[in-house]
């Protein structure tokens, strides 16, 4: 499988196997966990996206859990893991109030239990998990750079940031904001043209897209044009339709990271199934208009 080469050196997948919804598996025992991940690992699927908060603060534990009893997997494997996000559950049951945390105490502090818990040496990719409206973007960036510099986070990045939040965190920092994770796919065209794409591929920052398939809803619900399109290409190529939505995002010039996410494991199955679809300039358009629900100008 193509790899990309992030700034700051660390190279990941380009399909990145997400885990939001891991502890939401009826199955989450060992033996489970490392079927999924070796069917990932299978098609050259070797990044894991991960965040402190998923599972209630509890799914970094249960992927450690895994790895512990399968240590074969860990040279195998980059982890991508975030932070910043607080509400009142798990080790912060005692939170007044659902809040983002980017000072240097809590990036800290967050990064040594996510170490701890995934028993890992250092995180590959760290992301700060939302823009934060109270952050002192001195005290976030020097924090973040003596991570790296500490060997506890190979690169770094964000998630959720708009150009302006990328600028101001960056304008503190050292070290490269390596990546930025967004809302993205046919479900949510919207970064093409309001300059979330433009801004990463003017800094060569590496973009990465949460929910490429709108949650299940471009599955379900997609707009009947949309839907017969997908369809009609998913026929022509011999995948299905979630196979091609995906292969929208992996065509554009971005070199974009879909993160993909199901605990279905004839579905991670074929994951990779996406990366032999092709996708010209005019089917990527015929999608893209379909999505907007109008013609482009």
């Amino acid at each position: 499988m193509e790899r990309v080469k992030l700034a700051g050196g660390v190279t990941l997948s380009r399909l990145v196997y997400g885990l939001w919804r891991l502890t939401d598996d009826d199955d989450t025992s060992d033996a489970h966990v490392q079927a999924k991940i070796e069917s990932c690992l299978e098609q050259g699927i070797t990044s894991l996206d991960q965040a402190a908060v998923y599972g209630g603060f509890t799914s970094e534990a249960l992927l450690g859990r895994a790895l512990k009893s399968a240590p074969r997997l860990k040279d195998r494997i980059e982890i991508v893991t975030k932070c910043g996000i607080v509400f009142p559950a798990g080790r912060f049951a005692d939170a007044r109030v659902k809040h983002y945390d980017t000072s240097r105490a809590h990036i800290m502090a967050s990064v040594d239990n996510s170490l701890a818990l995934m028993g890992i040496e250092a995180i590959d990719l760290l992301l700060i998990h939302r823009p934060d409206p109270f952050m002192d973007h001195g005290e976030t960036g020097r924090a973040l750079d003596d991570l790296v510099d500490a060997g506890k986070v190979r690169a770094v990045g964000v998630s959720n940031f708009r150009p302006h939040d990328c600028a101001l965190l960056q304008s503190a920092m050292a070290a490269p904001i390596a990546s930025n994770q967004i809302q993205l796919g046919l479900g949510h065209t919207v970064p093409f043209t309001n300059g979330d794409i433009a801004d990463m591929q003017t800094r060569a920052m590496a973009p990465m897209a949460w929910s490429p398939l709108g949650g299940g809803t471009l599955m379900a619900n997609a707009p009947d044009g949309l839907a017969a399109a997908m369809d009609e290409i998913a026929a022509r190529e011999g995948v299905d339709r979630a196979a091609v939505a995906v292969a929208w995002i992996l065509a554009h010039p971005a070199r974009i990271l879909p993160v993909l996410g199901t605990n279905n494991l004839e579905r991670i199955a074929r994951l990779s199934e996406a990366t032999h679809v092709g996708i010209d300039r005019q089917d990527w358009f015929r999608l893209y208009q379909l999505a907007m629900g109008h013609e482009i100008p």
